[in-house]
């Protein structure tokens, strides 16, 4: 066979549907698959990491120095991360993306590093019997481009710009903590709402675990959802109305059906 007449990958057009179910697996994944190189034995090696993300959408761990993936990824910054939605039948029916990303480790006692603990935490909350041994440190993974497969015959490949934030990033970043206490200690009706009717979630006893400038992440056990605001937020201080207007669309819909 030449190499004219190899089968070639066919990769569709990364339209707006395909960024969000990208955006959406990356968001909602618990736990995923990371790759390595390791360079004494001589072949990668995939590991199960748990997972947050940090307030840009960039996938957070949190590993031990005794792990096997923890010093090749020392070596070799260069991982990847598989992320992908759990479901009934076939595996393969169900999107999946593959994140080519980059290692970085987080020094703890700076503002990044304490960013990045109380994010992953609100996600990972089993992990704060560990988070803070001497051995155990936070990473970004962050990503240079990635393959999304969104089920039979939907490829896609994506760049580090699909995955780029719109809006008020540093500014909701700098009321992120006040924010989801609020809402979790006093608005915790409307945050049901958001999961439920918004999300399109089960129900569950559900809190806000991290918001930025386009939506909030919420979980309920083991469960995960990530709702979007109708357009990013251009300035942090249109949070409070945009949370409230959502809120009250989400009581309109629920009232329209009973």
């Amino acid at each position: 066979m030449d190499a004219d007449d190899k089968p070639k990958k066919i990769v569709l057009e990364t339209d707006a549907e395909a960024v969000r179910l990208a955006r959406d697996l990356v968001a909602t994944a618990r736990h995923g698959a990371l790759a390595v190189y390791n360079h004494e034995t001589g072949f990668p090696g995939a590991s199960r990491v748990a997972l947050a993300t940090d307030m840009d959408g960039t996938p957070i761990i949190l590993v031990s120095s005794l792990s096997g993936h923890t010093r090749p990824m020392l070596e070799d910054p260069r991982t990847s991360l598989l992320v992908g939605a759990m479901g009934k039948g076939d595996p393969l029916a169900h999107p999946r993306i593959t994140l080519f990303t980059k290692a970085r480790r987080i020094e703890r006692d700076t503002d990044e590093g304490k960013r990045v603990r109380r994010r992953y935490l609100a996600r990972q909350p089993k992990a704060s019997l560990y988070a803070d041994f001497g051995d155990f440190a936070f990473f970004r993974l962050e990503i240079q481009g990635s393959s999304m497969n969104g089920g039979f015959g939907k490829a896609y490949e994506l760049t580090p710009g699909d995955f780029a934030l719109k809006g008020d990033v540093d500014g909701v970043s700098a009321m992120e903590e006040s924010a989801v206490a609020h809402m979790n200690e006093d608005h915790r009706e409307a945050v049901d709402l958001y999961a439920r009717v918004i999300g399109r979630a089960e129900a569950g006893s559900w809190r806000i675990a991290a918001l930025d400038s386009e939506g909030m992440d919420l979980v309920a056990g083991d469960k995960t959802c990530r709702v979007w605001y109708p357009a990013p937020l251009e300035n942090a201080s249109e949070l409070r109305g945009m949370l409230a207007r959502m809120a009250a669309e989400a009581r309109e819909e629920i009232g329209a059906f009973q």
